[in-house]
């Protein structure tokens, strides 16, 4: 395993505002915990996000009906080795916690190497790589290895095989922020924390949201802020079943996930294609990130699957890096801190709170003077548009005009920034000019 120093993490540790250090910081400690669907580790991984974002955790008890799934027994591991005749440890656990099959059931047992390498599992493209794999409604074990591990295990030897672990009734933990904003209407952003030791591939997503909450935290809303750190798939699913009668409150959404390595930002539309949160990401993306990527929804990848059933249907589309499964370092032993850079965690935090910017400010105005344009010079919101112009400046008086002309009750703040192929900040400012000269109000929600 890559060495990834415990960090103690605790609030007065932290800086007042994220940074790429910051989450890696958080990221080295929560790296050693073995994580999964259920159990001690997703306590500890929360324990450790609520130093830096406030966080009410819920359990939900094994066998709760959860739509058509049913809430699994809890797995907690202590340790595993596979260990020759004179006791040396081929593999072993406490050296990578992605060696175990995750809910693999206890065993103590000597057999024959040729019906242990039935239970051994290896990266297909990478012989060197630990692949991480589960078994989450299975009742069976294994261990994940190297090619040269498996190589060790000669077929007619025996081998002790150890596998301490528990699944017992118990119960799914989920956890969730809420920060208040001005209205009850919410904004969900979601990621999961069901992952052991990969850094791109879970981690990256629980310390971005959770430095997004402490900046929310800090800032007067609109929306009030929603942020689900739940395992993946039954999570979100539990927690839809527990909060139907609350739904309609989703105003927007954003799942969070895989957004630490280097490649460009990907954006994935909600099932709706065309919800405001994904106008919204398009536009902040389309204006600030140049190679980034726009997706269509497809109903595989991440949870936004889930909250884009078709029985719920919500505005929640995905934003990631390098999605699932489109990089050589998904689920292995390689998605470490090789992988993941503090600038990239920086950025994705940076898009997202762009992303939030525009659903703040997405206003609908009415012009308080309707017929032919009012005499903005007098006001000083005027200025001739001419070569010698700066870009800025003539950005800033096109926002003025296209402003007034679409400020009519019908188009939003992101209406007129489509329209007139300006960045929302700018159209934004503008629409404060005219309402500070009493030119605009807003128009009644």
């Amino acid at each position: 395993m890559p060495e990834a120093p415990a960090v103690a993490v605790n609030g007065p540790a932290l800086g007042p505002s994220g940074s790429g250090g910051e989450m890696l910081e958080l990221m080295r400690a929560l790296y050693p915990i073995c994580r999964s669907l259920t159990g001690d580790g997703v306590r500890e991984t929360v324990r450790l996000v609520n130093a830096v974002v406030p966080l009410e955790v819920t359990e939900v008890a094994t066998g709760t009906p959860i739509f058509d799934w049913t809430v699994p027994m809890e797995w907690n591991i202590t340790d595993a080795w596979i260990a020759d005749t004179e006791g040396r440890r081929i593999v072993d656990f406490r050296e990578s916690n992605l060696h175990v099959v995750g809910y693999s059931t206890p065993v103590r047992e000597r057999m024959r190497g040729a019906q242990l390498r039935e239970r051994l599992h290896t990266h297909p493209e990478q012989p060197d790589w630990i692949p991480a794999r589960t078994a989450y409604w299975a009742n069976t074990w294994g261990f994940c290895v190297t090619e040269a591990q498996r190589d060790e295990i000669e077929p007619g030897c025996e081998y002790e095989v150890f596998i301490d672990s528990r699944l017992e009734d118990g119960h799914l933990t989920y956890a969730e922020a809420v920060i208040p904003g001005r209205t009850k209407k919410e904004v969900l952003l979601s990621t999961y924390v069901c992952h052991p030791s990969l850094c791109n591939d879970n981690l990256s997503g629980i310390v971005v949201l959770a430095f997004a909450g402490r900046r929310l935290k800090a800032r007067d809303l609109r929306y009030t802020y929603r942020l689900l750190f739940s395992p993946g798939t039954v999570g979100p699913l539990t927690w839809l079943a527990r909060n139907g009668d609350r739904l309609d409150r989703i105003a927007h959404g954003i799942v969070v996930a895989c957004v630490g390595d280097p490649g460009p930002v990907t954006y994935k539309r909600s099932r709706r294609g065309h919800a405001e949160v994904d106008r919204a990401a398009a536009h902040v993306l389309c204006h600030s990130r140049p190679d980034s990527a726009i997706e269509d929804f497809v109903p595989w990848g991440g949870d936004e699957r889930q909250f884009c059933s078709p029985g719920f249907d919500l505005p929640v589309g995905a934003l990631t890096r390098s999605a699932h499964g489109r990089f050589p370092e998904y689920h292995s032993s390689a998605d470490n801190f090789d992988l993941v850079t503090g600038g990239s965690l920086d950025d994705s935090l940076d898009v997202l709170l762009g992303i939030i910017d525009v659903l703040e400010r997405n206003t609908t105005y009415v012009g308080t003077n309707q017929h032919g344009e009012p005499q903005l010079g007098r006001r000083g919101l005027y200025g001739e548009i001419s070569a010698g112009v700066p870009r800025a400046e003539e950005s800033f008086q096109r926002a003025i005009l296209w402003a007034l002309n679409l400020a009519d009750g019908k188009h939003s703040l992101l209406d007129v920034a489509e329209r007139a192929g300006l960045p929302f900040a700018v159209v934004a400012r503008a629409a404060d000019a005219l309402a500070d000269a009493d030119l605009l109000r807003e128009a009644a929600r």
